[in-house]
Parts: C-alpha cells; structure tokens; sequence
C-alpha cells in the first residue's frame, strides 16, 4: 500500500491507496509542535478505522509546505513504518518546472500540475482554495510555467473581522442571493465571495491573455472550489481529489 501526504499550512490531507485504487482518506488539523510518537496517535486512529495495518505501507509520499512537519513525518515514518519518507520536490516531478527557481514552488503546486495534466492533456489553470489561493499555469505541452499566489479567502475574510471591530463573524458556506446587501451580514458575505470570485475571475482572464491560451481549461480544488465554482464565471470544474491523486502518480514515477 501507498501513504499519500499533503501537509498544508491549516490541514493534512491523507490517502491510503492499494495499488491505484484510494482506499481512503482523512483530513487532520495541521499541528506543527506535535510528536512523532502524537502524528502516529492520530494517524494510527485513522487507520483502525478502515482495519488498516501499518505493517501494508511499503512506501510513503509527502508535499509539504511547512517545514517543522518534515521531521515529525520522517521521524514517524522511519520509527513506525519502517521506512523513508519520499519527498516531492521540483527534482522528482517529471514534468519542466519553467520558473527561475524550480526549488521555490511550492510541494502542493506541482503535485496539483501533474495531476491535471494527467487528467486533461492540454493547456491549463489549476486553482486551489487553500490556506492561500494559488493559481498555476501549465502548457499544452506540459510544461509549469508559473503562476500567482493571493491571500486565501479565509485569511482575507479573517483580516476584515480583526480590523472592523464593529463587524460580526459570518460563514462562508453560501453565497447571498444578491450582491447588493441589505444587512451588514448580507453585505459582508457579497463582498468577500463575490468579491473573490471577480478577482478570481480578472486572474483567470489575464493568465489566458499571458499563455495565449484562451482555450486553457480552468479547474479548481481546495476546501472552497466548490463554493468558488457556483459564482465565477471562469471555473469549469471542481476536482476535489486532485492532490492525493498527483501524489499517486509521482509515487508511481519515483520507483521507475
């Protein structure tokens, strides 16, 4: 069995894959100052859950963009797997990273961009509501030639109730009907979900402009892709398993 991990900056996405099949997978609070000995608590839990046996795991691969989490995941692995963690890097990824230094982007980014080339074989533009948004540009011939990197809409929404004392908390769960509002709430909601969506949309129109690739087909993923989706004008799909997935496949291409 493969260990598939994605270490974000608020959660970590983990999959059990038999083969290339996803047998599960889980969604845990990113917690820099814990344990070897409290990750494996936690994930072990998780296992037991679906009756998996550790002893399966013959191999583990980790994006991460939180560097305290690195040795906490290698600890655990080497310790209670029995084995290495493999690292996603710009190195590993078999696909031309065009970016003046491959080493800065990001773990997920690339994961991300393999995955939907894999899936599409033609020019796109991956989003992924994350902690941040990040938007990635990928050729027709399957080449990563950069992208943009925009605060996240939790971060964004976050900022204005700590600078606006006189603005309550709202969710973010659903768009309001209308973008004029009539109530603070109302109005809050229409400027930070369709606030982000226009943004979301002149990024898309302008990364097309740059590829010259007006037909670059733009798919989202992250916690807020499918929120993001029902109000852009640009988004043309939700893939919400696109990470485990583009880890599966380098996995797959490390062993060659």
């Amino acid at each position: 069995m493969l260990l598939a991990v994605d270490v974000g900056n608020t959660n970590i996405v983990i999959g059990i894959f038999d083969k290339d099949r996803l047998v599960s997978d889980w969604r845990i609070r990113t917690t820099p100052g814990m344990t070897e000995d409290e990750f494996h608590i936690a994930i072990s839990a998780l296992f037991a859950t679906q009756k998996i046996d550790p002893s399966d795991i013959h191999m583990t691969v980790v994006s991460c963009v939180v560097p305290a989490m690195m040795k906490i995941i290698d600890g655990y692995c080497r310790k209670f797997l029995g084995h290495a963690p493999r690292w996603v890097d710009a190195n590993v990824v078999d696909m031309p990273v065009c970016y003046d230094n491959p080493a800065e982007v990001g773990a997920d980014r690339l994961v991300n961009a393999v995955a939907a080339y894999r899936r599409y074989q033609t020019s796109l533009i991956v989003i992924d509501f994350g902690t941040a948004t990040t938007f990635d540009a990928i050729t027709k011939a399957g080449e990563y030639i950069g992208g943009a990197i925009a605060p996240g809409i939790g971060i964004a929404a976050e900022a204005l109730f700590q600078r606006a004392s006189k603005l309550p908390k709202v969710d973010l769960f659903q768009p309001p009907a209308a973008v004029i509002g009539k109530t603070t709430v109302h109005s809050m909601k229409s400027g930070i979900i369709f606030g982000y969506a226009a943004m979301v949309d002149g990024m898309v129109r302008r990364m097309k402009q740059e590829m010259k690739a007006p037909e670059a087909k733009v798919i989202a993923t992250g916690g807020l892709a499918p929120l993001m989706r029902d109000v852009t004008e640009t988004i043309e799909s939700v893939e919400s398993g696109l990470t485990l997935e583009g880890l599966l496949i380098i996995s797959r291409q490390m062993m060659i």
